[in-house]
């Protein structure tokens, strides 16, 4: 059986008296997509926050490929092929599409220079065009940031953890507020990738579960309360009754499960 992409042992995180992450043991295998879902206040991103070094956990390992990740700081968490998104989507918003990609690459490289001209390294500028097109933003390239539409922003967002080649992707939140259509693109877009990359998403949106996760983590308080395929947490009482609650919730969910 091959290493797990990552793997915690008895993670905890408290604040004060409050337990946000409760003794949380978990394996998520290789080439799976991996969903985590939860009510509001269950713990999903501050179980990012630990495992990108955002946050240092109060017990408990985490391990990324075997190695073991605990306590190392963000930037060194982020070399090692661990890249993020955010919910609230962080990008350059005076810069171009492309000069987004270009300094995060760069940056990634460690390698930036402040008086050098985005399109001098022509490395670079391939990997940025290449990027652009593996992700749909080619014909927005030369678009200020600032002037795209959200769904557009939270593609360039991807974009910008895809450039740094990594080797697990969290996405927190991918499609939030977008329209249909634009959760419709995003969705295709990141089953694509999880072709190449692996990749663990926190959702709220359950048919986007349902249609892309292989696998889903169901987290109440700080704990795993389920684990399984679409199918088994979609039948499993516990998260009718911890996490969706209502009968009308309860159809949904068996709707969207068998969409």
């Amino acid at each position: 059986m091959s290493e797990p992409t990552l793997r915690t042992e008895g993670l905890t995180k408290r604040f004060g008296g409050l337990i946000a992450i409760n003794n949380l043991s978990l394996s998520l295998a290789a080439r799976r997509l991996h969903a985590i879902i939860g009510p509001n206040g269950a713990g999903k991103t501050t179980f990012f926050n630990l495992v990108s070094g955002l946050l240092q956990p109060s017990h408990g390992r985490v391990f990324f490929q075997g190695r073991d990740i605990t306590g190392l700081k963000p930037h060194q968490i982020s070399r090692l092929g661990i890249k993020r998104t955010l919910q609230i989507k962080s990008v350059f918003p005076q810069l171009t599409v492309a000069e987004n990609l270009w300094i995060t690459r760069q940056a990634g490289r460690g390698f930036l220079h402040p008086f050098r001209a985005a399109t001098s390294d022509r490395q670079t500028r391939e990997t940025v065009e290449r990027t652009l097109a593996q992700i749909g933003l080619s014909s927005l390239a030369g678009r200020q940031a600032s002037t795209l539409s959200y769904g557009d922003v939270a593609l360039l967002e991807i974009a910008m953890a895809v450039i740094s080649e990594p080797r697990l992707l969290l996405l927190d939140e991918p499609t939030c507020g977008m329209s249909p259509a634009e959760t419709e693109r995003t969705v295709s877009k990141i089953r694509e990738l999880s072709r190449a990359v692996d990749i663990v998403i926190i959702e709220h949106d359950m048919e986007v579960v349902f249609e892309i996760a292989d696998d889903i983590t169901v987290m109440a308080q700080g704990a795993i309360l389920a684990c399984g395929s679409p199918t088994e947490i979609a039948a499993d009482e516990r998260v009718r009754e911890a996490y969706l609650g209502r009968d009308e919730d309860e159809d949904y969910v068996e709707d969207a499960a068998h969409a």
